[in-house]
């Protein structure tokens, strides 16, 4: 074998890495760019999962050549928990995804012989398929009320309901489930109304 300064030019686990990280990219980019990037519009935070889950792999594929106890291996990952990128707070969301991120990145990188491609495969899949079941399939909504001075009283007539609806979502932006008319004002031509729509949690 070729060497230079006592370090192998090259070697059988090349092929292994190579791999490993295509494997790794295809399910990152099914969480980051397919889960969460359609649900979060966070462009800051694609560029930032996609180097984390990067460098994450490679450091893991280049420790498992050491010799390292649990200890400190868990020791190692426990400082990418605790990242506040201190400028800016994480939200909650966003630091779950982080945790998904190194987590998939962890296993694809220090899987051995005891662990055969379908336990990667599935493992990794049953990441995503939890993701989407719990993003797009079980998405909590909560309803929100919100009160608006209206000056068209003219609309609040019963006949003309779907015109009220259509006003009030078009100067708003919300898609409106209930409509409540309160007080109204002859003398100012205004009315109170009570609008309920839901919204994501």
């Amino acid at each position: 074998m070729t060497e230079f300064l006592n370090i192998p030019l090259f070697d059988n686990d090349f092929y292994k890495m190579t791999f490993r990280f295509i494997l790794n990219f295809i399910f990152l980019t099914l969480i980051i760019r397919w889960l969460y990037y359609t649900s979060a519009k966070r462009k800051d935070y694609v560029f930032t999962y996609y180097m984390i889950g990067t460098i994450v792999f490679f450091l893991c594929f280049t420790l498992k050549k050491y010799e390292l106890d649990i200890g400190m291996a868990l020791g190692l990952f426990a400082i990418f928990g605790i990242i506040r990128y201190r400028t800016n707070p994480i939200p909650i969301k966003e630091m779950t995804y982080l945790f998904v991120i190194i987590g998939v990145s962890v296993i694809n990188s220090l899987a051995n012989q005891k662990m055969s491609y379908a336990e990667i495969l599935g493992a990794n899949a049953t990441v995503v398929i939890a993701l989407y079941v719990i993003e797009r399939l079980w998405v909590i909504r909560s309803i929100t009320t919100k009160n608006i001075q209206y000056e068209k009283i003219e609309n609040i007539k019963p006949e003309n309901f779907e015109i009220l609806k259509m006003d009030l979502e078009k100067r708003t932006g919300l898609t409106i489930e209930e409509i409540e008319i309160g007080d109204i004002d002859f003398l100012k031509d205004s009315t109170t109304i009570t609008i309920k729509y839901y919204t994501q949690q």
